[in-house]
C-alpha cells in the first residue's frame, strides 16, 4: 500500500478550503489554531478568534459541555463523536439555539500523545426541525382523531335525543308548549356543535374538507386543503369536480362515490394526484382519509377529507432508490462485489456478485471463515494482518490474493475494506468491495511470458548473424567459396527473421495505438493469391492450390489482406511441416466472402482453438519447440475486424486444420 506525505501547512490549507466545518486546536487550553470559512461562520465569529483560547473566544458556551469534551479528547487521545447534539451560540448579537453532528478527533505525534485536536461539524438544525415538526403533526393528527370521535358520539347522542323529542311529540301534542323550550334547546346545542366542527375543520393543522351530498359541493375548507388543490376560497359551494376539472379522469371521485355509498371509510396512502398550479399541472402525492357522515338513519349526508402532502417524502424515496439502482447497475457492470462483516460472530450480508467472486452462487450463505478458507494459506496472515491494521488506524485496506474455488479453479481477487465502529469507538464490523481480476492477472502473466519470449526471439537470430559476420570477418582475406555463400544465406536469414519480429511488434504498437490504417481499392482476390506466398513455392517442397471463383473481387486493403494469407500460409509450414499441399479455398457467399486456408497436419486441440487469436497466445504443439512472438494470428484477426470481418479456426487431431477469414461484398 503507497502512502503520500501531506505537509502539514498543505494539510492546514486543504482544511481551510473545505466546505465543510473544520478547526484544529492545540494545548490543554484548548488554542484555536486554525478555522475555515464554514466554522467561523457557524460559531457566528470572524477570523480574530484564531488564536485565542476557546473559552475566550466563545464565551457564549460556558456551561455547555463541549470545553469539558475536548479537554477529554486532549488527555485520553480518543475521538469523540456525537449526533444531533444541541448547542447555543451567538449570532449577530443574539443567543440562538443549533444542532450539529460533530467529531472531536484527537491527533497524535509519534509519543502517542495528542499534539492536535481535528473538530468537524454539520449543522443539522433543520433535520431536528423537521423532526420535530413530524411528531407535533402526528399529535395533532392523533387530537383530531379523536376530536372527531367525540364529535361523532355527540351527533349520535344528538340524534338519539331528536327521535325522542320527535316520538313524545307525536303521542303527546298537548306537551308541545312544554317541550318548545327544551327543543329550542337542543337546536341550539346542534347548530354550536355545528358551528365547532367547522371551527376544528378550518382551524386544523390538518388540511380538512367537508363535502356535502352526492354531488360531492364543498362545504367547508381550510387553508391547508386549499394549498393542496392550489385554490382558494371560491370554490366553496362547488361541486367538487367542477372546483378540481382536472381530477375528472382520475379515481378520486369514484372512490368519493364508493364511499358515499357503501358508508366505509376509504384510507389511501401515497396516491398521485394530477393538480393544476398556476396554470400547469402537476404531480403531488397523498395520504387521506375519506370518511362518510351519516345521519340518524344510517344515510350518507357528506364525506370529511382529511389529506396529508407526502409529495417530498415520496420523490426523495424515489430519488434514493434510483442513487441505489444506478450504484448496483455500476457494481454489476464493473463485477464488484460488496460485503458487511460482523466481526464478532462472523456473519456476513453479501451481494450476489460477491458470492459469485468466491464460486458460490447467490442463494449460498457465505461467512468469513469461508472468505479465509478460499483463500491460499500462505496469504492468510498477510490478509488478517491488513485488516488489524485498518482497524487500528481506521483507514482502507487494499490487497490482492489468489483464491482457490470448490471445484478447484485458481482465481485471484481484488479486495478494499473499511473498518466501521460503534458508539463505544469499538471497531464491530467491516464494508468490503472485491473484484475478480483472474482475467488481468492471465493477461499480465502472458505479457511477462511475451516480453521473454520477444528477448530470447530476437536474441538468437543476432546471435548466428554476429557469429555469421565474426566468420566472415575471419575469410575476407581468403577466396571466395562455399563456406562464404552458407554464411552470407545464414546471414540473411537472420536478418529476415529479425525483420519479421520487428514487423510484428510494429503492427503490435500500431493497433495498441489505433494507428492500423486501411488502403481500401478494388482487386481480384484470385489472382492476389496466385501472387502470394512464393517464397513457399519457390522452396518446392509444398504445393499451394487455389479452388474457387477466378473472377471475384472484393474491396479491401490488398497489402493487409495478403498479409493475413501469408501468415496463414507461415503458419501451415510451420505447424505442419509434413503436409505438402496446402489449400486456399475462395467461397463466395450471400454477402460475404469466405477465403480457407488449409493443411493437413497433426491437427490442434479443440480445447485452444477459441485461444488463438488472443494477444501473446502461443499454442504448444505436441511439444515442439517454434519461434515467434505469439502476435501472429492475433495481428490478423484485427485487420479483419477492420474490414468489418470474421476470422476463425477449425482442426481435427490427425487430420489437420483450416483457418479462414470472411469479408463483406
Amino acid at each position: 500500500m503507497n502512502s503520500h506525505y501531506i505537509r502539514p501547512e498543505q494539510l492546514l490549507s486543504v482544511l481551510f478550503q473545505s466546505p465543510n466545518a473544520t478547526a484544529v486546536y492545540s494545548g490543554e487550553e484548548i488554542k484555536i489554531i486554525s478555522a475555515n470559512e464554514a466554522m467561523l461562520k457557524l460559531w457566528g465569529k470572524d477570523r480574530a478568534v484564531v488564536g485565542k483560547d476557546f473559552h475566550e473566544a466563545l464565551p457564549e458556551l460556558s456551561g455547555q459541555p463541549f470545553l469539558r469534551i475536548l479537554k477529554e479528547v486532549w488527555h485520553s487521545g480518543e475521538t469523540y463523536f456525537a449526533k444531533d447534539y444541541p448547542a447555543i451560540l451567538e449570532i449577530d448579537g443574539v443567543l440562538q439555539n443549533f444542532y450539529f453532528d460533530f467529531q472531536y478527533k484527537a491527533i497524535l505525534d509519534e509519543n502517542g500523545k495528542t499534539a492536535y485536536i481535528l473538530h468537524t461539524a454539520f449543522e443539522v438544525s433543520e433535520r431536528m426541525e423537521a423532526r420535530k415538526m413530524v411528531i407535533e403533526k402526528a399529535a395533532a393528527e392523533e387530537k383530531l382523531t379523536r376530536d372527531l370521535g367525540e364529535l361523532n358520539e355527540e351527533y349520535q347522542i344528538t340524534n338519539e335525543e331528536l327521535l325522542s323529542i320527535n316520538t313524545k311529540l307525536e303521542n303527546a301534542n298537548r306537551d308541545l308548549i312544554k317541550f318548545k323550550n327544551q327543543l329550542e334547546l337542543l337546536n341550539k346545542t346542534l347548530l354550536e356543535s355545528e358551528n365547532r366542527f367547522r371551527t376544528l375543520v378550518e382551524h386544523s393543522p390538518v388540511a380538512m374538507a367537508s363535502l356535502k351530498g352526492k354531488n360531492f359541493v364543498v362545504d367547508i375548507v381550510n387553508d391547508a386543503i386549499l394549498k393542496i388543490w392550489g385554490k382558494d376560497k371560491s370554490v366553496i359551494g362547488m361541486p367538487l369536480d367542477a372546483a378540481l376539472p382536472e381530477i375528472k379522469e382520475q379515481p378520486f371521485l369514484n372512490i368519493l362515490a364508493d364511499v358515499y355509498k357503501s358508508g366505509k371509510a376509504y384510507y389511501g396512502k401515497e396516491y398521485k394526484a394530477t393538480l393544476l398550479f398556476n396554470g400547469e399541472l402537476s404531480d403531488r402525492y397523498l395520504n387521506f382519509v375519506y370518511k362518510p357522515i351519516s345521519d340518524a338513519k344510517g344515510k350518507s349526508t357528506a364525506i370529511l377529507v382529511v389529506a396529508t402532502d407526502v409529495t417530498d417524502e415520496v420523490n426523495s424515496r424515489e430519488t434514493l432508490n434510483e442513487i441505489n439502482t444506478r450504484l448496483q447497475i455500476a457494481l454489476d457492470a464493473s463485477s464488484l462485489g460488496s460485503t458487511e462483516v460482523e466481526f464478532a460472530t462472523g456473519k456476513m450480508e453479501s451481494s450476489d456478485q460477491f458470492k459469485r467472486n468466491f464460486g458460490f452462487s447467490p442463494e449460498e450463505e457465505f461467512t468469513y471463515d469461508d472468505l479465509f478458507s478460499a483463500m491460499l494459506p500462505e496469504h492468510r496472515t498477510r490478509i488478517r494482518a491488513l485488516v488489524r491494521e485498518a482497524v487500528r488506524t481506521n483507514t482502507i485496506y487494499k490487497a490482492e490474493y489468489p483464491i482457490k474455488w470448490r471445484d478447484g479453479s485458481l482465481h485471484w481477487i481484488q479486495a478494499h475494506g473499511r473498518p466501521r465502529y460503534n458508539s463505544n469507538g469499538v471497531a464491530d464490523r467491516m464494508v468490503g468491495m472485491t473484484a475478480d481480476i483472474t482475467e488481468k492477472k492471465l493477461f499480465d502473466q502472458r505479457k511477462d511470458d511475451f516480453l521473454s519470449i520477444a528477448s530470447h526471439e530476437l536474441k538468437t537470430p543476432l546471435t548466428i548473424l554476429k557469429a555469421s559476420i565474426q566468420l566472415l570477418d575471419r575469410l575476407k582475406e581468403k577466396p571466395f567459396s562455399e563456406t562464404h555463400r552458407k554464411l552470407i544465406e545464414q546471414s540473411a536469414k537472420s536478418v529476415d527473421t529479425m525483420v519479421n519480429l520487428i514487423d510484428e511488434l510494429l503492427n503490435m504498437r500500431r493497433m495498441n495505438e489505433d494507428q492500423l490504417k486501411l488502403e481500401k481499392t478494388k482487386f481480384n482476390l484470385f489472382q492476389m493469391l496466385s501472387n502470394s506466398c512464393n517464397h513457399i513455392r519457390m522452396e518446392g517442397k509444398y504445393k499451394i492450390l487455389i479452388h474457387g471463383d477466378q473472377n471475384l473481387e472484393v474491396f479491401a486493403d490488398e497489402n493487409r489482406i495478403e498479409q493475413v494469407v501469408i501468415n496463414l500460409v507461415n503458419n501451415a509450414v510451420k505447424y505442419a511441416s509434413d503436409s505438402t499441399e496446402i489449400h486456399i479455398n475462395i467461397e463466395s457467399l450471400k454477402n460475404e466472402v469466405k477465403v480457407s486456408v488449409r493443411d493437413f497436419g497433426e491437427g490442434i486441440d479443440a480445447a485452444i482453438l477459441p485461444n488463438l487469436f488472443e494477444r501473446y497466445f502461443r499454442a504448444d504443439h505436441s511439444g515442439k519447440s517454434y519461434s515467434g512472438l505469439g502476435l501472429g494470428l492475433y495481428i490478423c484477426a484485427e485487420i479483419i475486424k477492420k474490414h468489418n470481418g470474421k476470422i476463425g479456426a477449425e482442426s481435427k487431431i490427425g487430420e489437420g486444420s483450416t483457418f479462414w477469414f470472411m469479408l463483406p461484398l
